[in-house]
C-alpha cells in the first residue's frame, strides 16, 4: 500500500494485523468523546467523565465510523458512555444561534503524540484516518476503539496475506475511478472484498456535494443505503445547501426511520432554514428514540433558549450526568435576566423599560421568540405608538407546527400561545376592528381560560364592542346625544381608544358643540397622531368656530397626507381666503380650482401675477419636448394646489414677455407673491418643482 509517511519495512505485517484485529470493536458507529465543539457537523460529544492522562479519541469524518488510535508509549484515555446515545457522523448545530447562518465544519485537533506519518486529514476534505500498512511504531487502543486502518461497516477486519513490502507504486481501481486505496478507503461488504468493490469516501464525498455534477447527487438519492445518504446529505449541510441536506435526511430516515442520529441531522437541516418548530419537533422525536440522546438535548437546550423558553432549555441544557457547556449555560442566564426585567417592567406598567429589556432579551439570544416580539409590540401600543406596533406584527417569527412543551410554556404568567392572542386582541380594538378583537380574545379565553388577564381582556372588549355598535346605530338615528353616551360608556372600559373618542366627537359636532369635539379629536390624536378622520372633524370644529389659524394647520397636514383629495383642497382655500380675510388682506378674484390659464399680453401677465396670494408661472415653447413632457404635470399641481393661481406663457407667441422676463430657457417656472418674484427655477424635475410650490402654499 501507499501512504504519505515513512515505511518503515521492518514491522512485520502479520504482527500487526493480529494488533489489529485485538484492538478492534466490532461496532463501527461508536462516537467520539471530547470536548463538543456545536460549530462543527461533525463534532465528537462531550464526555460524561474521562479517565487516563490523555484525551479521548475523536473521529475525524462525518461519513464513517472509522477513528483514530493514538502512536507511542502514552495510553488512550477509555471512553466512557458506550450507551445508545452515541451516534456516529451525527450533525451539530452552531447556527441553532443562528437561523441562517451556514454551519461550518471544523477540522478536529490532532492528540499530540500523534505522529506525522498519520496525520489526521482535514475535515473538509472528508477523508477518514485509515490504515497504511506502514506504521513507525506498534499501535497501542482501547478494546472499543477503531484505530487507523480499513474498516468495514459490517465491523469486520478486511484480511489479506498482503507482504509487507513497499507497494507504493500499485494503483487499483475504485469504485467509479482509480486511485492509491490505503488513505481515505473504506471496505464495504461481508466478506472478501475484490478489487473494484471499494470506493473511497473522498469519492463519495465528491459524488454527495455535485462534485460529479447533477446526476450524479441524483445518483445518491436513489440509494437504498441510509448511511450513504447520511453522509451526501453532511456535505450538503456544510456548504450550506440546508434544503438539499433535507432531502437526503428525509430519505435516509425513510428507509430508517428509528435512526436517532438522522433525525438529529434533520433537525440541524430545519434550523439552518430557519424552521425552528419542525427542528424542535425533530429533536424531541430523536430523544424518544433515544433518551440518552446528548446533542439532541444541547440542540433542544440551544433552540429552547432562542424561543424564550428558559426552563425547557435549563431542562436539556442541564442533563443528567452531563457537565452543561458552560458557554450555553451563560447565554441562557442572560436570556432569562432580561426576560425577568421585561416581566418587572409590565407589573409595574414601565413601558419603556419593557420595551428596553424585550430588545435586549432578544439581541442576546432569544432571536426566535414570539413572545419577546409580542412584548414589545404591547410596549409599543402602550405608549401610543399605534404604527410602529402594527408594522411589528410583521417581523414575529412563525413557530409551526408547536409541540407540547412550547403550548405548556407561560410567559408573562398565561400560555405562551394565549398571549399572542391577548396582544392582537388589543392591537385590533386599537385600529377599531372590533369584531377582530372579539374573536382574538376569544381564542385567547379558550387556550387559557383560567388566567385572569385574558379574562378581564375578553370581558372588556365584548363590552366595548357592544358600546361602539350601539352608539353607531344611534348615530345613523339622528340621536346624537344618546349615542354620545353609548361612546362614553365603551371608553369607561377602554379609555385609550381613539376611534371612540373620534365617533364620539363627531356626535358633538352634530350637536353643534363644537369646543367638546375639538377636546375628545384632541384625545385621539393624542393616542393615534396620524388618524386622518380626527384631524378632519377638528378643522372642521375650527372652522365653526372660526379659528382659521388652527383649521388651515390641519387641513395643511391633511393636505399633505391626501394630496388627491379634492374635498380637502377646497376646504383649506375657504379657510385660508378666510384666515386672510380676519388678518384685513385683499382676497378679490382669488378662485378655487380651475386649469391652467393662458396669458399672452404683457399688461395681462402684469396684472395676473399681481394677484393676492401666490402665482407660478409657467414659461414654454410649444415646440419644445421637455415643456410637452412638464405641462400635463403642471395641470396636475393646479388641481393639487388649489390654492395657487397657475399660468402658462408661450414665448414663441409672446416674446414681448420673455424679454421681459429674461426668459431664455425652457421650462423655466418663476413663482411670484403679491407681484413680487420669490423663486426661479429653471427645467425642474417634477420632485423638485412640487417641492417649491407646496412650500409657497404654506
Amino acid at each position: 500500500m501507499s501512504h504519505s509517511g515513512n515505511p518503515i519495512s521492518d514491522l512485520r505485517f502479520d504482527h500487526l494485523s493480529d494488533r489489529f484485529r485485538d484492538s478492534v470493536s466490532c461496532e463501527v458507529n461508536k462516537p467520539d468523546f471530547r470536548e463538543l465543539d456545536l460549530g462543527s457537523p461533525v463534532s465528537p460529544l462531550r464526555t460524561r467523565h474521562q479517565t487516563g492522562g490523555g484525551p479521548a479519541a475523536s473521529s475525524s469524518s462525518s461519513s464513517s465510523g472509522s477513528v483514530s488510535g493514538r502512536n507511542g508509549p502514552n495510553p488512550v484515555a477509555k471512553r466512557s458512555d458506550s450507551g445508545p446515545n452515541n451516534h456516529s457522523g451525527e450533525l451539530s448545530g452552531s447556527s441553532e444561534s443562528s437561523p441562517t447562518a451556514a454551519e461550518s465544519l471544523r477540522s478536529i485537533g490532532t492528540p499530540k503524540n500523534f505522529k506525522s506519518g498519520h496525520n489526521r486529514s482535514d475535515s473538509a476534505s472528508n477523508h477518514p484516518l485509515i490504515y497504511s500498512g506502514q506504521s513507525q511504531s506498534s499501535v497501542t487502543s482501547p478494546s472499543n476503539v477503531l484505530p487507523t486502518g480499513n474498516i468495514c461497516p459490517s465491523g469486520r477486519i478486511l484480511k489479506t496475506s498482503m507482504p509487507s513490502t513497499n507497494r507504493s507504486s500499485r494503483t487499483d481501481v475504485l469504485g467509479s475511478g482509480s486511485g492509491n486505496y490505503g488513505h481515505g478507503s473504506i471496505m464495504r461488504g461481508l466478506g472478501g472484498v475484490k478489487t473494484g468493490a471499494v470506493e473511497s469516501v473522498s469519492n463519495v464525498s465528491s459524488r454527495a456535494s455535485g462534485g460529479g455534477g447533477g446526476d450524479s447527487l441524483k445518483r445518491v438519492k436513489q440509494s437504498g443505503d441510509p448511511e450513504e445518504l447520511k453522509r451526501a446529505g453532511n456535505e450538503q449541510y456544510k456548504k450550506g445547501h440546508f434544503a438539499e441536506a433535507l432531502s437526503l435526511y428525509d430519505r435516509a430516515i425513510a428507509i430508517s426511520p428509528a435512526n436517532a442520529a438522522y433525525r438529529g441531522n434533520r433537525a440541524a437541516a430545519l434550523t439552518g432554514l430557519g424552521r425552528l418548530g419542525e427542528a424542535i419537533s425533530e429533536c424531541e422525536e430523536a430523544v424518544r428514540l433515544d433518551p440518552n440522546y446528548i446533542r439532541a438535548h444541547q440542540r433542544l437546550a440551544s433552540l429552547f433558549r432562542r424561543l424564550g423558553q428558559v426552563e425547557n432549555a435549563r431542562k436539556h441544557l442541564c442533563f443528567p450526568g452531563v457537565q452543561p457547556d458552560p458557554n450555553e449555560l451563560q447565554r441562557l442566564q442572560v436570556v432569562e435576566r432580561h426576560i425577568s426585567r421585561c416581566g418587572d417592567a409590565r407589573r409595574v406598567r414601565d413601558w419603556r423599560s419593557m420595551l428596553k429589556e424585550a430588545d435586549t432579551a432578544i439581541s442576546v439570544g432569544a432571536d426566535s421568540s414570539p413572545q419577546l416580539f409580542m412584548s414589545r409590540v404591547e410596549a409599543l401600543l402602550k405608549l401610543h405608538q399605534i404604527e410602529d406596533a402594527e408594522s411589528s406584527l410583521f417581523s414575529i417569527p412563525k413557530l409551526h407546527p408547536l409541540t407540547n412543551s412550547c403550548l405548556q410554556t407561560k410567559f408573562f404568567g398565561m400560555l405562551s400561545e394565549a398571549y399572542s392572542h391577548f396582544i392582537h386582541a388589543q392591537i385590533e380594538m386599537a385600529l377599531g376592528r372590533f369584531e377582530n378583537a372579539v374573536t382574538a380574545a376569544e381564542k385567547a379565553g379558550q387556550i387559557d381560560a383560567r388566567n385572569v388577564e385574558v379574562a378581564v381582556l375578553l370581558n372588556n372588549v365584548r363590552l366595548v364592542a357592544r358600546a361602539r355598535t350601539r352608539g353607531n346605530d344611534l348615530f345613523k338615528s339622528e340621536r346624537y346625544t344618546e349615542a354620545c353616551s353609548a361612546y362614553g360608556e365603551g371608553l369607561k372600559l377602554d379609555p385609550s381608544n381613539s376611534v371612540l373618542y373620534c365617533n364620539r366627537a363627531a356626535c358633538w359636532f352634530k350637536l353643534g358643540m363644537w369646543d367638546r369635539s375639538i377636546e375628545d379629536c384632541n384625545q385621539a390624536l393624542l393616542i393615534q397622531p396620524t388618524y386622518t378622520k380626527a384631524l378632519l372633524r377638528r378643522a372642521a370644529s375650527n372652522s365653526k368656530l372660526e379659528k382659521w389659524e388652527e383649521a388651515v394647520r390641519d387641513y395643511e397636514v391633511l393636505r399633505r397626507v391626501l394630496p388627491d383629495d379634492n374635498e380637502v383642497a377646497e376646504s383649506l382655500f375657504h379657510a385660508q381666503v378666510a384666515l386672510k380675510k380676519s388678518r384685513g388682506e385683499e382676497v378679490h378674484n382669488l378662485k378655487f380650482g380651475g386649469e391652467v390659464e393662458e396669458v399672452s399680453s404683457l399688461d395681462q401677465f402684469r396684472a395676473a401675477i399681481s394677484f393676492p396670494g401666490v402665482t407660478v408661472v409657467h414659461f414654454k415653447a410649444a415646440s419644445d419636448l421637455q415643456c410637452k413632457q412638464i405641462s400635463p404635470f403642471v395641470d396636475i399641481l393646479c388641481r393639487r394646489y388649489p390654492s395657487i393661481n397657475f399660468l402658462k406663457v408661450n414665448l414663441e407667441e409672446s416674446p414681448a414677455i420673455a424679454d421681459t422676463e429674461n426668459v431664455r430657457i425652457v421650462p423655466t417656472f418663476k413663482i411670484y407673491k403679491s407681484g413680487n418674484r420669490v423663486k426661479e427655477i429653471i427645467s425642474p424635475t417634477r420632485d423638485m418643482l412640487e417641492h417649491s410650490v407646496r412650500y409657497y402654499s404654506l
